[in-house]
Order: structure tokens, then C-alpha cells, then sequence
């Protein structure tokens, strides 16, 4: 049986630029070149986007549910402007004191994605730039891929060892769309952009 036609990805360093201040307004979300365009590729091949991402300055007060809100509308709004689709957003607003079982690396909103979409996650393809991104994702063996980009290096620097085994790495997000789409024939262009 193949796996369901979902990609699983971390929102921080794999769609849009990361910091270690965290991401904390509209004006500080900005889509990593590429990305968007990868999220419709995948679209017109038929892959739904779940977004799964930690979101701990909420817990911090960095920002609140409604910042946060206007965030996610910003990156649905910018990413339909390209013709793509992020199909559902699963976050933790905890912070790491909070235990919770849906902040990364513990598995809960990989979890809940599971059992929104009535699936098994064996073989979906996960994306994340950090170990604890890939933990949560091979707790539910997702094939995983680690990015480059945001923390991604960072993390291939400190923690190849200890990345689940078969993690594939690649540059960004648009990389790994072209591996998995590699002809894209549905590709609408549009003039006058």
C-alpha cells in the first residue's frame, strides 16, 4: 500500500526565513525564495500540505493567537497568490516547560494530522530544518527530509549523527518538490507577472 498523498512540513526555516528571536509578526514572516512555488508544484501533483510547526514565543509572549493568526493568513494568502494550497496548520503554543505531547520532538500533532485524514503517516514525506522536527516525524515513520535552510545546517553540522536513519538532505523545499515532481506539466503561466 503507498503512502497517503500528504507532505508534512515544518513552517519556521522551510517555508519562510527562521530567526533565533523568533518569528513574531506579519511584517518578520517572509516566504524563503522558492518555497510557495514548490507548495503549488506539489499541489498539481496531487499532494495536500499540512503545516505542523512549534510556536513557543506564544507561551513566551512574544506574540498572541491572533498575531499568529495573522501570520498563517499572510502565508495562505501568499502561497494561493502562486496557485498553491496549504490544505491544514497543526501548532503547539507550549513552551518546553509544558510537557505537552504536541511540541517537538514528541509526536502529538503528527498524531492528530493522522487522525484528521484517517491515514496511517508510514512513508508521508516529512520536512524540517531541525533534529527535533524529524524526532517527531519518525516517531510515526514518516520519510524524512531535513533542509538546509532556516536552522538546517546547523543542524546537519551538530547533529548528523543523531538524525533518524535515512534522513535525505537536501537545499530547500523547492528541491525536494522537483525530487518528487520532477516533470510539473500542469504548470500554469501566467503573463504580464
Amino acid at each position: 500500500m503507498s503512502a497517503p498523498k500528504l507532505i508534512l512540513l515544518d513552517r519556521d526555516g522551510v517555508i519562510n526565513e527562521d530567526s533565533d528571536n523568533y518569528i513574531k509578526s506579519v511584517d518578520e514572516w517572509r516566504p524563503i525564495p522558492g518555497s510557495l512555488e514548490a507548495i503549488a508544484r506539489l499541489n498539481r501533483a496531487g499532494y495536500r500540505i499540512v503545516v505542523i510547526t512549534n510556536q513557543s514565543g506564544i507561551s513566551k509572549g512574544l506574540f498572541d493567537l491572533e498575531g499568529l493568526a495573522a501570520m498563517h493568513n499572510k502565508m495562505l494568502r501568499l502561497t494561493s497568490e502562486v496557485g498553491g494550497r496549504i490544505d491544514a496548520i497543526f501548532f503547539c503554543p507550549h513552551g518546553p516547560e509544558a510537557k505537552c505531547n504536541c511540541r517537538k520532538p514528541k509526536p502529538g500533532m503528527f498524531e492528530q494530522a493522522a487522525m484528521r485524514y484517517g491515514v496511517s503517516l508510514q512513508g508521508v514525506v516529512a520536512v524540517g530544518d531541525s533534529l527535533r522536527d524529524l524526532q517527531a516525524a519518525s516517531a510515526l515513520q514518516c520519510k524524512t527530509f531535513l533542509v538546509k535552510t532556516g536552522k538546517g545546517l546547523r543542524t546537519l553540522t551538530e547533529k548528523s549523527a543523531e538524525l533518524p536513519p535515512g534522513t535525505q538532505v537536501f537545499d530547500d523545499l523547492l528541491s525536494i518538490a522537483k525530487l518528487l515532481v520532477p516533470e510539473d506539466p500542469h504548470r500554469s503561466y501566467r503573463s504580464g507577472d
